[in-house]
């Protein structure tokens, strides 16, 4: 009776290690297939753009954002962000698409975070700068620094390091422009 029940506690085993292993190997189809539908759509986009079809660029930026909030990645959400500030800019709307492209950056944050990407978590960061959003941006930094230390890797801190310096070089500069001591975006 031993023998058996060994065997049918190693054939469960294995069934679900078979599972779990499918399960991954299928969730990274997936996302592999959303990472080229998004990137597909905003070929469409920027091709529509190029057209001067501006409902169409519209339709397939939709279809974009739909597709990288199917993956589990950063870089689709940071790619829609940046294509719909393009949409905006062409379209008239850049304070509407400023908008939703933080929306995007959010989560494209969320996720490079959840990832440990620092290359990510820096891409976020500047993509906040260009909109002039401070407390982001620094807030971005400090996720950057956190994954840096967990990664021992002195070339990431490095990188990080620089970040923040070209940031502050940035604030410094606007403050002085702006009069000291004025709160005002970044630009």
């Amino acid at each position: 009776m031993r023998p058996f029940m060994l065997a049918v506690a190693s054939t469960l085993a294995l069934m679900l290690l078979l599972g779990a292993v499918s399960d991954a190997l299928a969730s990274h189809a997936l996302a592999g297939e959303a990472q080229i539908a998004w990137q597909a759509q905003l070929d469409r986009m920027d091709e529509a753009l190029g057209r001067n079809a501006q409902d169409d660029a519209a339709l397939f930026w939709r279809e974009a954002y739909a597709a990288a909030l199917r993956t589990r990645h950063w870089q689709g959400m940071v790619a829609v962000g940046d294509a719909y500030r393009r949409l905006g800019a062409r379209g008239g709307f850049a304070r509407v698409s400023d908008a939703k492209a933080r929306e995007a950056y959010r989560a494209a944050l969320f996720r490079a975070r959840e990832e440990g990407s620092l290359e990510g978590v820096l891409r976020v960061a500047e993509a906040f700068a260009e909109l002039g959003d401070r407390a982001i941006v620094e807030r971005c930094i400090s996720v950057a620094r956190t994954i840096a230390s967990q990664a021992h890797d002195g070339r990431a801190d490095e990188r990080v390091r620089g970040f923040a310096e070209r940031w502050e070089a940035r604030r410094l500069e606007v403050e002085k422009r702006n009069g000291a001591g004025r709160q005002g975006t970044i630009q």
